[in-house]
């Protein structure tokens, strides 16, 4: 796949540089440093986004991990050593590091703000890599009739049981809020003040006692067909890859889902800025940003990759599950009010 035959020339590099990259490749003093959250993923972006990146363009990449805590990176910065270049992670750390100073401000540069993104697809520091959805998957076979909603998560007289969550107020409130009879539209805003905290972590002692936390992605399906939950929050392409790649009898349920963006970032101060920009800008060409998806159903953040996706892999995305029930994720919310947040949860949890 040529980039000229994706891109009208000039748009990208100028016209010097667009004939498949043949503009000179100064050496880096390292490889460029990818990094994503480890197993499938960092296997699905080698093969789809390293490899041909590095084919393409002669600018060797390599694949890194990460937990998505911040402290490492803001290490990096301070102490301007450097080791990443570009970040894939949810919204709230990377708006949390942007408003820090750890990423570097690219949401007005013309390679990302003329390449389609969706809306809420770029922000100041971060640049959509793929969409995502939180959703309840449930073991087959338990219920007579299985749970209908998100929110069924706190239906314990229905669906006796023990059910997953994360162990995160992030999606944890707000599906509190939701199942508590607060408006999609109106639950940031609830969420916002000390009635509506104290409202979301009253909904979750209905439930804590049932509770079984999961921290890693890979946990939930293993959970479910272990016996130890009966239902459980899950990334939607987690529990789809469990369902189609491992036979798991395990049933998705979208209704209230929590829809979200993740991002690239790319740390303040790397000496690859722009290799790690044209990497970037690689992967949100329409085919090669609608290929991940292929491998895993994580949703395209190119309109234009929609055109690419394979139809039998569109009802596992979260794109087709978009309704008025579902909630966008706020990652700016949890970039200003998150640290309050999460000392609140870390002490109710221990309590």
């Amino acid at each position: 796949m040529s980039w000229t035959r994706l891109f009208d020339s000039g748009k990208l590099f100028g016209v010097s540089c667009l004939a498949a990259l043949a503009c000179a490749q100064p050496a880096l003093s390292r490889d460029l440093t990818v990094v994503s959250y480890g197993g499938v993923t960092n296997e699905t972006f080698e093969k789809v986004w390293l490899g041909p990146f590095t084919e393409e363009t002669g600018i060797s990449a390599v694949m890194d991990t990460w937990s998505g805590d911040l402290a490492k990176v803001r290490a990096m910065v301070e102490s301007g050593n450097i080791v990443w270049d570009v970040m894939d992670a949810t919204a709230e750390p990377i708006e949390i590091g942007c408003e820090q100073g750890l990423f570097e401000k690219v949401g007005d540069d013309p390679l990302f703000t003329e390449a389609g993104l969706i809306k809420g697809g770029l922000t100041e520091c971060g640049i959509g890599s793929m969409t995502y959805a939180t959703i309840l998957a449930y073991k087959n076979g338990i219920f007579p009739e299985g749970p209908t909603a998100v929110t069924d998560i706190f239906d314990t007289e229905t669906y006796p049981g023990k059910r997953g969550l994360r162990k995160s107020p992030v999606d944890a409130l707000e599906l509190a809020l939701i199942a508590d009879g607060v408006a999609v539209d109106d639950v940031y805003a609830t969420l916002s003040t000390p009635e509506g905290v104290d409202r979301a972590f009253a909904k979750l002692d209905t439930i804590k006692d049932d509770i079984i936390w999961w921290e890693a992605s890979a946990q939930p399906p293993q959970l479910l067909m272990s016996g130890q939950v009966v239902m459980s929050t899950s990334y939607n392409a987690r529990a789809a890859l469990a369902i189609s790649n491992d036979n798991a009898d395990l049933t998705m349920v979208w209704a209230n889902n929590v829809t979200a963006i993740g991002f690239f970032g790319i740390p303040k101060g790397t000496e690859n800025l722009e290799e790690a920009k044209k990497f970037i800008a690689f992967t949100l060409l329409p085919q090669v940003n609608a290929a991940f998806s292929d491998y895993q159903p994580y949703g395209p953040t190119v309109t234009a990759a929609g055109a690419f996706v394979k139809p039998d892999v569109l009802p596992n995305l979260p794109a087709g599950h978009i309704d008025e029930d579902s909630l966008v994720f706020d990652g700016g919310f949890w970039a200003t009010q998150g640290d309050a947040l999460i000392a609140r949860f870390s002490s109710w949890v221990a309590q």
